[in-house]
């Protein structure tokens, strides 16, 4: 039979080996999975995480796989993955790709709680996790490639409902050692349970974007381990019957080779951002900026003193979710150019802390919020590879003082060092963890290729 981009894909899912893997894409995705389990562990402290486990302790069979934070709590394995996915994203605090998603937190939970599903005879090895993870991460990317639209910063959908799915799928898949048809029908079943609408940015409703990711990508997987079938093309473009092209206006699918003695993935080619402070990705251009102006600020006055400042200027791309002039919850503030701007030029720093109520509501930070204007160049096109943003204070003595951010630290432009990762989740870790336990992750992960069970993460 003629090979289509959906078998391409299931082949390839079922084909690849861990071989495969150079030692650059082991590097960069055991970063990613140390930073993922840092973020769960912190956000595992959250309101929305505690609604979400309040929920998932509601059934209680099966309950096998671990939950973040919550030591001797265990759940049904794909609840487990749900509830540790909203941990994921409780914050906003996880790794960002381009085209723009957020690829751990749709795979890593599942992968984690499939890991303790399965009977001790069958347990995956630290290089089967790997490579599983690494799986979900290349069918994340070959599908956002499949269309220019997938380029932009998303006005219609979050990306990781739709490809995240796909890729916890795809991921699950290979764990699970399914045969290259299973692959294909879990393919097909997770897109029938992929989406979610961006209305529901900066809400306490987004982390369940990544917690159905990979929980129904998981669930997709088992349901085709079960026999369940799904439609063979739902990757290729069949005109008049939309597949996963439903999604897409603009769609262009290309088959995925099977990896002969060499695959090149995606994550060889482009690494991760990883995130400094627990906030939507496009903020970290905005804070880099003002902090940057906030020196200069300080070297022309002495001290940071906003009565001096007249006007503050804001140049950002257009992207309406996350313009919001005075955002008054945790989850608008994580997603307000104005207002992480006006932290960072505030307390010369934005962390954890800044998103608590009593921060949001500071009179200082409000009087602030007061001066910003924002302005759209056209040159600054909502797109996290090529966006920057600048910051201008227009001082009442005439002077203008600026600050602009091409390419912020942590960007994949700009990785963060092992130094910067390894304090960032040692920090977010020791929210719930003692100090041993923490640094024991950090070896297991470090050494992966060579723990002969993954369930002991």
């Amino acid at each position: 039979p003629e090979e289509t981009v959906t078998s391409s894909f299931a082949s390839f899912i079922h084909a690849v080996r861990p071989e495969h893997l150079s030692k650059t894409v082991r590097q960069r995705s055991k970063r990613m999975i140390l930073d993922n389990i840092g973020v769960g562990l912190v956000g595992s402290t959250t309101h929305v995480f505690d609604i979400a486990l309040r929920y998932c302790r509601l059934y209680s069979s099966a309950a096998v796989s671990s939950v973040y934070g919550k030591p001797g709590v265990k759940l049904s394995p794909t609840l487990a993955a749900f509830t540790n996915g909203v941990a994921t994203h409780s914050m906003d605090f996880d790794d960002t790709w381009h085209p723009a998603t957020h690829p751990s937190g749709a795979v890593l939970p599942a992968l984690l709680a499939a890991s303790q599903m399965l009977p001790p005879s069958t347990k995956p090895n630290g290089m089967d996790f790997l490579l599983a993870f690494n799986v979900g991460l290349e069918v994340q990317g070959r599908l956002m490639h499949f269309s220019t639209e997938a380029h932009d910063i998303p006005k219609r959908f979050h990306p990781p409902s739709v490809v995240g799915t796909m890729g916890s799928a795809a991921a699950t898949a290979k764990l699970l050692a399914l045969s290259t048809a299973q692959c294909a029908h879990a393919l097909g079943i997770a897109a029938s349970l992929a989406g979610a609408p961006m209305a529901n940015a900066a809400t306490q409703a987004k982390p369940l974007h990544i917690g159905n990711a990979t929980r129904l990508g998981f669930e997709a997987a088992l349901l085709a381990a079960r026999g369940m079938e799904a439609n063979p093309l739902i990757l290729d473009d069949v005109p008049g019957c939309s597949g996963f092209s439903a999604f897409y206006s603009v769609y262009q699918p290309k088959p995925l080779s099977t990896p002969s003695d060499h695959h090149e993935f995606l994550l060889e080619k482009q690494d991760i951002a990883f995130k400094r402070f627990p906030a939507h990705l496009g903020m970290h251009w905005v804070v880099d900026a003002a902090l940057s102006v906030r020196n200069l600020f300080i070297n022309y006055a002495g001290s940071f003193s906003p009565s001096l400042i007249r006007t503050i200027v804001l140049k950002i791309p257009v992207s309406k979710y996350i313009n919001r002039p005075f955002p008054s919850s945790e989850h608008q503030a994580r997603h307000s150019f104005q207002f992480n701007a006006c932290t960072a030029l505030l307390d010369g720093e934005v962390g954890l802390s800044s998103f608590t109520e009593s921060s949001i509501h500071r009179q200082e930070v409000r009087e602030l919020l007061d001066k910003v204007v924002v302005e759209h160049p056209e040159d600054n096109v909502a797109n996290f590879d090529k966006m920057y943003g600048e910051v201008a204070l227009l001082l009442h003595s005439g002077d203008v003082l600026t600050g602009k951010c091409d390419t912020f630290y942590g960007h994949w432009r700009k990785p963060l060092s092992k130094e910067s990762l390894l304090k960032k989740f040692r920090f977010n870790a020791s929210h719930v963890l003692p100090e041993e336990k923490i640094e024991t992750i950090i070896t297991m992960v470090d050494n992966l290729e060579n723990l002969s069970d993954s369930s002991q993460l």
